[in-house]
């Protein structure tokens, strides 16, 4: 898997672009997200770019360090900072912290790891923070079957459902859940009609 991802983001053409994922952007203004946060798998930088434009603390991980170094470089152009670390999630020193708010964009895990990323991420997130999710859902396997320039995994197990996101987020009040067709235009490898989960979760105080 590292392989596939540093074998990816070894071009200098910016896999997914160097635009934010539009969703990501929209719940950022919607809800005025502020203070720390965390982004698992964030690639190329991206997400973690923009969220450092709107003064927040970032805080990114990934297994690729082709990535990290392309999301640096995206930050030290736009002019702004962003913490990047590279490994597995529960190696490393960020799982000592908590945030504000979280946001994994098309994060799709293996299946052995996906419920256990979430959970964690989710153990994370001060009270009254939020999660945003957006990936592909089960349904999207027949369009990228008949697509393959829309993306994803072809691991039905590796995409999600409603139901899935709201087993593996409990502790969090639903502020949106649904399964939608978007019209994705993400660089090289996001692009048409996709069948997505977007989630957007506050969590309850204890």
């Amino acid at each position: 898997m590292k392989e596939m991802w540093d074998a990816r983001y070894l071009n200098e053409e910016y896999a997914y672009g160097i635009k934010p994922n539009a969703f990501f952007k929209e719940a950022i203004e919607k809800y005025k997200l502020n203070g720390t946060i965390l982004l698992p798998a964030e690639g190329e930088g991206r997400n973690a770019v923009y969220a450092a434009k709107m003064g927040m603390k970032v805080t990114a991980f990934d297994i690729s360090e082709e990535g990290k170094k392309k999301a640096l470089k995206l930050a030290e152009k736009e002019n702004v900072t962003i913490n990047y670390k590279v490994g597995d999630f529960f190696d490393l020193d960020i799982i000592k912290q908590t945030y504000k708010s979280a946001a994994l964009i098309f994060a799709h895990l293996p299946v052995s790891l996906l419920s256990k990323y979430h959970q964690k991420i989710a153990d994370l997130i001060e009270p009254n923070g939020f999660i945003v999710i957006e990936g592909f859902s089960k349904n999207h396997l027949k369009l990228s079957d008949e697509n393959p320039s829309l993306g994803g995994p072809k691991n039905i197990e590796m995409l999600f459902s409603k139901e899935s996101i709201q087993k593996d987020f409990p502790d969090f009040e639903i502020l949106l859940l649904q399964e939608i067709n978007v019209n994705l235009s993400e660089g090289k490898y996001h692009n048409g009609v996709s069948s997505v989960i977007r989630f957007i979760g506050k969590k309850k105080e204890a």
